[in-house]
C-alpha cells in the first residue's frame, strides 16, 4: 500500500507543477504588472478551471503526504535507529593485549611503478 501511495504522490506532485505552470501570471513578485488584467484593481479574480484543478491536486498532494507521514510513523514506531545498529564486534589485539595498531607499507611500495627507461623521481637537486 505505502508504494501506491507514494507513486500516487509523485504522481500528483508532478500534475500540480504542470498545472502551476500552465496558469497566466497574474502580477505579483517581480513580474508585477507585466500580467496585465484587473488583478490589482479587483477584490478577487474570477477561479477559472485551472485555478480549480490546482486546488484539487495541492488538497490531494498534502493528504497523500499525510499519509506517507502516518505509514512511515507506524513502520518505524517499534524499533528505535539504536536498535537496528548491531552491536561492533570485538576489536582484534596484539600479543600484549592491547588493540591491535595497523601496519604501515614498506618503503618500497610507496614508490611509483617504474616503465621504459624514464626515472621513476626526478632527480634530487643538491
Amino acid at each position: 500500500m505505502e508504494n501506491v501511495v507514494l507513486i500516487v504522490h509523485l504522481i500528483l506532485a508532478l500534475c500540480l507543477i504542470g498545472v502551476v505552470l500552465l496558469q497566466r501570471s497574474e502580477g505579483g513578485g517581480l513580474g508585477m504588472g507585466v500580467g496585465g488584467g484587473g488583478g490589482v484593481a479587483s477584490g478577487r479574480s474570477a477561479a477559472t478551471a485551472l485555478g480549480k484543478l490546482t486546488w484539487a491536486f495541492a488538497i490531494a498532494f498534502i493528504a497523500t503526504s499525510i499519509t506517507l507521514t502516518i505509514v512511515a510513523a507506524r513502520n518505524s514506531a517499534d524499533s528505535s535507529v539504536l536498535d537496528r545498529i548491531s552491536a561492533p564486534s570485538a576489536p582484534a589485539s596484539d600479543d600484549a593485549g592491547g588493540p591491535a595498531l595497523p601496519t604501515l607499507p614498506s618503503g618500497d611500495a610507496l614508490l611509483p611503478p617504474t616503465t621504459g627507461d624514464a626515472p621513476a623521481l626526478p632527480p634530487r637537486a643538491e
